[in-house]
């Protein structure tokens, strides 16, 4: 009798569903692709922005007591800027 699972494993807290860290050619072939398509979103992600709005999101976190390197991290997962107003949920 053939006991196979009806559903993939879940994910952890806190795996944001990237590739895995070493890709096992041999049990899924797309996986190096998957690999280089994700490394090459990422470096697009951090891409160095102009001066003008390096310099702007420089201000704005120092404002916010954040590097700029949080301070982006906030724009690049949530979508949006980060402000000094509490957020009522």
């Amino acid at each position: 009798m053939d006991r196979t699972p009806l559903a993939p494993p879940l994910r952890g807290i806190g795996d944001n569903g990237g590739p895995p860290l070493d890709p096992d050619p041999a049990e899924d072939p797309g996986a190096s692709w998957r690999l280089f398509c994700w490394r090459r979103a990422c470096r697009a992600a951090w891409k160095t922005p102009p001066r003008e709005i390096a310099l702007r999101r420089l201000a704005l976190a120092e404002a916010l007591g954040m590097t700029y390197r949080e301070y982006t991290l906030e724009i690049l997962e949530r979508g949006r800027y980060p402000d000094k107003r509490p957020v009522r949920r």
